[in-house]
């Protein structure tokens, strides 16, 4: 069974909500309410989008976060590698086959695509901004 993470996903919802209302300071219990996911969840998100620079928080009981410099200059590569998600490609661990010469050799041979596949993905991630996101969501408000 494949196992999804949303450890990105959630981290661009909060920062598409923080770019949404820029400038201003936002509760992380008024973010995990947009989420709707589990606060602490998304406390732990924030601490890795702040230890990467991308958002500032403040701790305590009138803590709050905003992002750490202007949409139009977040991309969301910057997001995905904050987030500490796993690689979007990978090779499955089950063991190999030796009697089967597929099961011996497509690890290897898949390196290198999944390697390009993943290099092609942060590619375009890089060409979008938090500021894009955030007109895309406003687009469709109206």
């Amino acid at each position: 069974m494949s196992v999804k993470s949303v450890q990105f996903a959630v981290a661009a919802h909060i920062m598409a909500a923080l770019g949404f209302r820029h400038g201003e300071e936002i509760s992380s219990a008024t973010l995990a309410e947009s989420v709707n996911a589990d606060p602490t969840f998304v406390r732990k998100s924030l601490s890795k989008l702040s230890k990467a620079g991308l958002v500032v928080t403040t701790r305590g009981k009138r803590g709050a976060s905003v992002l750490a410099r202007a949409p139009k200059r977040i991309t969301l590569l910057d997001i995905y590698r904050a987030s500490a998600a796993p690689p979007a490609f990978a090779i499955h661990s089950y063991p190999v086959e030796k009697r089967c010469p597929v099961s011996r050799n497509l690890k290897e041979c898949m390196l290198g695509v999944l390697s390009q596949a993943q290099d092609s993905f942060e590619g375009s991630l890089a060409k979008i901004t938090v500021a894009d996101l955030v007109s895309q969501i406003r687009e469709k408000t109206h």
